[in-house]
């Protein structure tokens, strides 16, 4: 089984941000993380998981992903991406990493547990402790759907 613990963060919200994920497979572990000038917590921690799945290069693996983003596991495990999706995202937040996101789900179908954030899970922790320092990097990337997003509504 693969395992992915994932976390986000965002100072400010919207603000810099940034995300931290760790893969494991048996005795094989990754982390990852970036930072972004400007961005959301919600984006952080859904860039989380898409990024860990985008990853994993073998299919037919059992994933489980692990996040502290109630946002993330209920919009999955209750299915409602897939009204969003049937209505093309219309009035909903982050439409272009959902559509990202769901085509990696119909590829690996991975599982959701949420945890506890803040609450002493080891991976947890250091997911938080990855995405803290990323958004706290000098050289931030840009979220550019994010900014082009908030540059429209400043019109």
């Amino acid at each position: 089984m693969i395992r992915l613990f994932t976390d986000g963060a965002a100072k400010g919200n919207p603000g810099p941000g940034g995300y931290g994920a760790i893969l494991k497979y048996g005795s094989h572990v990754k982390e990852f993380s970036q930072g972004y000038r400007l961005t959301t917590n919600n984006r952080m921690e859904l860039l989380a998981v898409i990024t860990g799945l985008e990853a994993i290069k073998k299919q037919g693996i059992p994933i489980t992903v692990y996040s502290d983003s109630k946002y993330v596991v209920e919009a999955v495990k209750q299915g409602w991406i897939w009204g969003w999706e049937k209505k093309d995202f219309a009035k909903k937040a982050n439409p272009d990493l959902w559509k990202r996101y769901i085509k990696l789900h119909k590829k690996f179908e991975p599982t959701f547990v949420w945890i506890k954030g803040h609450a002493g899970h080891p991976e947890n922790e250091r997911c938080d402790e990855l995405a803290v320092s990323a958004s706290s990097d000098l050289d931030l990337m840009i979220d550019h759907e994010y900014e082009k997003l908030a540059n429209l509504n400043e019109q």
